[in-house]
């Protein structure tokens, strides 16, 4: 594939957003990071930062930022390019016109057992040994991969995917053009035990899980459903692996969780909310919109909108660096105090 015809594709079509180098216009192969390109590859460079690969990079071809000395650079050394304001979001579209993620032909195995109430769109595909409860409903183009299980009353909107042996429980809600990685149970029980003077009493939960259209749930991530009412995920959220969303938990549209971010139940989060790995949230903590957690931070009270927040428990980053300054000179401290208790 030509280069220019990559450029093209990818949409990053506009003259403000786009420049390519017209000297040079080669063959394209393949796609690789830029310290591991050969030959027919195309990679791209983010900033400064990694601005000193290009110098070594054998890519015939990168996708660089609108900075004058990296497109300089790469002319020098006879390399195409291209320039825009997003150089990753280029990368991701050129890879699509690569690579095409496994996906079965459309058809029923025959080892696949259905209810027989169950009612299913055009272009379905149902895999190996996978069964489907009564009154399930798939819609138009739905996959399901081997050994998945859906109980009874569950909703699958069209084009989603749900990867071998992942479960869905029952009378949960998932809507269209949405992906459900393998391992992941998405409306089991929620933990919910009232205490009495004998022990813990089980308290049902006669809930709903609902995911919305265009979310996506890593691998081993779990989804619980509520007492009563719904737990929700919004519009385009992407949950990494190992994730945990207990019940009755609302989250926003857009948000990102990284793996192993887990929270209590009844935690309520706004849209464009950003959880980096092994975020934990206490019960009933609210995060605002656009909020951003760091790696591990514990989340004990509500969160304002446009927060970052870091540290166990979580302080404003900014206070956090601070106190951290403070900490790593305790020592120092200590020592003054002994000095001037003498």
């Amino acid at each position: 594939m030509k280069f220019s015809t990559i450029a093209e594709a990818i949409g990053i079509t506009s003259a403000s957003s786009l420049t390519v180098n017209p000297d040079h216009d080669p063959e394209i192969w393949g796609v690789a990071a830029v310290d591991q390109a050969t030959d027919g590859s195309l990679s791209y460079v983010e900033g400064e930062k990694f601005a000193r690969l290009i110098q070594t990079t054998a890519a015939s071809a990168l996708i660089l930022p609108a900075d004058p000395t990296l497109q300089q650079q790469a002319s020098d050394r006879g390399m195409a390019w291209l320039s825009t304001a997003d150089p990753r979001l280029g990368f991701a579209r050129a890879i699509a016109l690569f690579y095409t993620p496994y996906r079965p032909q459309p058809g029923i195995h025959p080892t696949a057992v259905l209810d027989p109430s169950v009612r299913y769109g055009a272009e379905v595909s149902i895999g190996a040994h996978v069964v489907i409860g009564a009154g399930v409903t798939l819609g138009n183009g739905v996959c399901l991969h081997p050994n998945v299980v859906i109980y009874p009353g569950v909703q699958v909107g069209d084009r989603t995917i749900l990867h071998a042996n992942c479960v869905i429980h029952e009378r949960t809600q998932i809507g269209a053009d949405c992906a459900i990685h393998s391992g992941a149970v998405i409306g089991a029980e929620g933990f919910g035990f009232v205490p009495t003077a004998t022990g813990w009493e089980k308290m049902e939960q006669s809930g709903v899980v609902v995911i919305e259209d265009g979310v996506r749930i890593g691998s081993n991530s779990t989804v619980d459903r509520p007492a009563v009412g719904t737990t929700r995920l919004g519009r385009g959220t992407k949950l990494d692996n190992l994730v945990h969303v207990a019940h009755g938990c609302q989250v926003g549209e857009g948000v990102v969780m990284a793996a192993q971010v887990g929270m209590a139940g009844g935690v309520v989060i706004g849209n464009r909310v950003i959880l980096a790995g092994q975020v934990g949230i206490a019960n009933q903590a609210t995060i605002g919109d656009g909020a951003i957690a760091t790696a591990k931070a514990g989340i004990h009270s509500d969160v304002a909108p446009g927060e970052i927040v870091t540290g166990i428990p979580a302080l404003p980053h900014k206070v956090f660096l601070k106190a951290s300054a403070i900490y790593r000179r305790l020592p120092d401290m200590y020592k003054t105090l002994q000095r001037l208790q003498k």
